[in-house]
């Protein structure tokens, strides 16, 4: 077992021991609104009528590879919405088609804690048969720790390679083999607007940072909030250091730094933390968005309300837009457009570069044999024609080709041609780095956005991290 393993699993037991104590006085379930997952990522809310309990991995539904039993454990965060019923549609189809003789014990649970149980279940060895991830670091390293199968031969035996786009099986893989099936969403940050507030104070769509900032000044002037913002989780306010620092120096310094062959001290980054403490001290964000909760809606909240005219999320709020608004009957998601995130003025950067994944969830494999082939089988369905156009109409973008044909929806229109033009798709920081580095990323950056502490100490506090993992 590699050694920075051990840092998740020290995660892990101190993450139990804080979900032991909060579960004391605790009253049980949680409420959130609709929405997605990702990389770091947003999420819907619990599944109450499963009676899931999220505080801990359920042991007794981790079934174990070799048990000889007839039922697959799937866990994923698809706890509402479009998430909810593509991964229902897809037991359908598998439960009336397959042959196997298996079925497929669903558990979701709420983002947020979807990720505390997972880490808890690795480092406890109850890791369930099949189960999804974001790519990146944890995902390699479940499959370093023997948490997940090489799936090549299967992805040959049911002609499944060339039904994805390339950039979605490169991060479904690792080591020169595919580890995993992207599935659901391209997940890319960009910005959500109310284009009725835009036209309604004359503010054209920025293409640089400084026209954002001239944007962001005129709401302000006219008492609305710039951007909505909810940076308890801390991966919410991560995405605009990612973007300001994508935008300033390409990706040359985070792959460099990542490699130890550069650092996290680099220019680009103490820019991007410079850039976010210069907008907070100016007044873009809702008071006290630094403990605001994602997962229970209160950044959507926001811009639902439309006191805020601009939201920096990932591009799987689009499905929950259109959801709520459908269900709401009223006509918010029509007044909703997009755009990527504008170039920083003067940086020969490239501004086609995207932050996110060709993929909103990776499923990987924790069983082999029959059980193996039963569980990628049913995966396949999750690419179906049928699903896939499910997908499509809920306003998800799957990681297949020739999905672009499919799509009429603007937003989504806008999402699939940025992803086309992009020349390179950044993984989430707190995926692609290790659990210690990401760790250090996330809780820097909070204290940026709180103006606790400067970007300088927050991106030696990230390099020293980075040198301490890979020295081990």
């Amino acid at each position: 077992m590699k050694k920075r393993w051990k840092s998740i699993i020290a995660l892990g037991l101190a993450t139990a021991m804080c979900l032991s104590l909060a579960g004391c006085g605790g009253s049980g379930k949680d409420t959130a609104s609709t929405g997605a997952d990702s990389a770091g990522a947003d999420s819907a809310a619990e599944d109450t009528a499963g009676g899931e309990d999220t505080s801990a991995p359920d042991s007794g539904a981790a079934e174990s590879a070799d048990s000889g039993d007839k039922v697959i454990t799937f866990w994923n965060v698809g706890t509402e919405g479009a998430d909810k019923e593509t991964y229902e549609m897809a037991i359908r189809q598998f439960e009336e088609n397959s042959a196997s003789g298996y079925t497929i014990e669903n558990i979701p649970t709420q983002n947020d804690k979807y990720k505390e149980k997972l880490v808890i279940a690795m480092s406890s060895g109850e890791c369930p048969d099949m189960y999804t991830s974001w790519s990146g670091g944890p995902m390699n390293e479940y499959i370093d720790s023997g948490y997940a199968q090489p799936l090549d031969d299967l992805y040959e035996k049911y002609n499944l390679k060339d039904r994805f786009m390339e950039g979605a099986i490169e991060q479904a893989s690792y080591n020169g083999k595919i580890y995993a099936i992207p599935v659901k969403n391209i997940s890319i940050a960009g910005i959500y607007y109310n284009k009725d507030l835009f036209e309604q104070y004359d503010v054209s769509v920025p293409t640089t940072v400084s026209e954002l900032e001239s944007a962001c000044d005129t709401f302000l002037a006219n008492g609305i909030i710039p951007f909505t913002l909810a940076n308890g989780p801390k991966w919410t306010g991560s995405m605009y250091f990612q973007c300001l620092a994508a935008r300033k120096g390409g990706l040359e310094p985070f792959q460099k730094a990542a490699a130890g062959e550069g650092s996290f001290e680099d220019e680009c980054f103490v820019y991007a933390g410079e850039k976010i403490q210069e907008w907070v001290n100016k007044g873009y964000f809702p008071e006290g968005f630094n403990s605001m909760s994602e997962d229970d809606g209160q950044a959507t909240q926001f811009f639902y309300t439309e006191e805020a005219a601009m939201y920096l999320i990932g591009s799987w709020k689009t499905a929950a837009f259109k959801t709520d608004s459908d269900e709401a009957g009223n006509n918010f998601y029509d007044k909703v457009g997009w755009f990527s995130f504008p170039a920083v003025d003067g940086s020969d950067a490239d501004s086609s570069i995207l932050c996110g994944t060709m993929g909103d969830q990776f499923i990987s494999f924790n069983c082999t044999d029959e059980k193996l082939d039963a569980a990628f089988e049913f995966a396949t369905y999750l690419s179906s024609d049928e699903t896939i156009e499910y997908m499509v109409g809920a306003s998800l973008i799957p990681p297949v080709k020739g999905v672009e044909d499919l799509i009429t929806d603007p937003i989504s229109k806008s999402m699939i041609e940025a992803s086309n033009k992009a020349s390179a798709v950044q993984l989430w920081y707190d995926q692609y780095l290790s659990p210690a580095v990401a760790n250090a990323h996330l809780d820097g950056n909070q204290e940026v956005f709180g103006l606790t502490m400067t970007p300088e100490d927050a991106n030696k506090k990230m390099q020293q991290a980075m040198e301490e993992d890979l020295a081990e």
